[in-house]
């Protein structure tokens, strides 16, 4: 039997791409929260697994060659595990590269984009003197809605995004499933939500984002904006 993954995880568009991941390849695990708005990604022995402070994180203690293997990095996470599984990452190397292309593309540019989005539409305005600044606002608004339009066209005719589910679909609807922080019409983009209720359907993507849902906050604590957006 597989020995449990150990799982560093916090209820975020990134952690559910690995909570759901894990429950799509039914790979079993241990749960070890890293509750990011009390400093917990700041601890010396989560840095030894994830350098740069940010989770999630796993270690696996069955790795490739036999040993334990730490990785962070929610991307190569997600490649990780659907290599390990053989499942999730198409069946030939033209697939792979596909679902690598849209990997990349959540991770370069919608991830990034939103969480911008989320920061200057939602959490600033709530920090301690306000920060509403209409220029960011406006800008990461509308580049969201610009990456939404070239997920659209890429859903067209299709279930999924690369054709088959697969880790770019775990990875872009963690955070297109947020649509409404961002301040999206869903209406502009229909082939975009059949696919957000198809992906909810499925019972391993409903399961990884109900992991510690009740955990999840709208970061307007002052002490955790500190921690996390380090404001003075």
């Amino acid at each position: 039997m597989t020995d449990p993954i150990d799982l560093y995880y916090w209820p975020t568009p990134n952690g559910w791409k690995i909570s759901i991941a894990l429950a799509e390849m039914d790979l079993p695990y241990t749960l070890h929260l890293v509750d990011i708005g009390a400093g917990d990604q700041f601890k010396p022995d989560f840095l030894k697994i994830a350098p740069n402070n940010r989770m999630p994180a796993i270690v696996d203690p069955n790795g490739p060659d036999g040993a334990p293997i730490s990785i962070f990095e929610s991307g190569a996470i997600l490649q990780y595990l659907a290599r390990k599984v053989g499942k999730f990452y198409g069946t030939s190397e033209r697939e792979r590269i596909e679902i690598d292309q849209w990997l990349m593309w959540q991770m370069g540019g919608l991830g990034p984009m939103a969480g911008q989005a989320h920061h200057f539409l939602l959490y600033a305005p709530k920090m301690e003197p306000p920060q509403v600044l209409p220029y960011a606002q406006d800008r990461y608004r509308a580049e969201t809605k610009r990456l939404y339009g070239v997920l659209e066209r890429q859903l067209a005719g299709k279930d999924y995004i690369c054709g088959a589910f697969s880790i770019a679909d775990m990875a872009i609807w963690s955070w297109a499933t947020l649509w409404e922080r961002q301040e999206q019409d869903i209406a502009d983009f229909p082939n975009m939500a059949k696919w957000l209720e198809r992906c909810e359907a499925r019972e391993g993507v409903a399961k990884g984002r109900a992991l510690a849902a009740e955990k999840r906050s709208d970061n307007s604590n002052k002490d955790a904006q500190k921690i996390l957006f380090k404001t003075r």
